[in-house]
């Protein structure tokens, strides 16, 4: 069945597009598509666009091809960056959804997948949810992160991150440039505990692994690099 199609999967659940379908888990809707039984589970956390995002949808089915129980929570609780809105206003938003809230939120849907028996979880995190992401791998109850185009995260947070973490950022971005991933990186390599890896990728800009045009040859390309670079770690460290 194509990513692109609606349909329920199991019927008792809510009808929606792609692979898999939408339900509470931890108190949050949330996208689910993959073996309900998988012992390797993949949280992806998105971007301030959320978690109905098409090109996230189809990433999470990509990612739950390999196996993986994949669980995409609503962290905006049907309350997404609208810049649709010309009454929008993004300090008030950025308030009630800021990313400390993004972490508390995220802490019980570990939690609930361990409780389904999952031995091994995953994280990516996406801008707003990379900089989430980045305060959960601070503890080990995650077993990797990946952290793609974050949002502004500190040396401090960095410092503190303890599982194998993999930082992908874009040539164009104003919110983490490359020189301060590659000195995160820096930071990460310090550690020799676990592993770290830091790629730039050229020409792109902010947001260019969910957010890129599906018309666009080039930019499809340079997402499908990071997707199957995010692949690579997971399938190296959540077994």
């Amino acid at each position: 069945m194509s990513s692109s199609q609606c349909f329920e999967n199991p019927p008792s659940k809510t009808t929606t597009c792609g692979a898999g379908y939408v339900e509470e888990f931890a108190g949050l809707n949330t996208y689910i598509t993959g073996p309900p039984d998988s012992k390797r589970a993949i949280l992806l956390i998105a971007d301030v666009f959320g978690y109905e995002a098409p090109n996230l949808r189809k990433l999470a089915d990509k990612v739950s091809a390999a196996e993986y129980l994949v669980v995409v929570p609503d962290f905006f609780y049907g309350d997404p960056f609208n810049l649709d809105n010309p009454q929008f206003d993004r300090e008030a938003w950025i308030k009630v959804h800021n990313t400390d809230k993004g972490y508390e939120d995220a802490k019980p849907v570990i939690a609930a997948l361990r409780s389904k028996g999952v031995t091994a979880v995953g994280v990516a995190g996406f801008c707003w949810g990379g900089k989430v992401l980045v305060n959960l791998a601070s503890s080990e109850d995650i077993q990797a992160a990946v952290i793609l185009h974050p949002g502004r995260i500190t040396d401090d947070e960095i410092k503190e991150v303890k599982v194998p973490t993999a930082l992908l950022g874009a040539e164009i971005d104003n919110s983490t440039p490359p020189e301060q991933m590659k000195h995160f990186g820096e930071i990460l390599s310090t550690k020799s505990e676990f592993d770290s890896f830091v790629k730039i990728f050229p020409g792109v800009s902010h947001g260019w692994t969910v957010r890129y045009n599906v018309e666009d040859e080039s930019a499809v390309k340079s997402a499908e690099e990071a997707h199957e670079d995010m692949m690579n770690w997971f399938a190296k460290h959540v077994k």
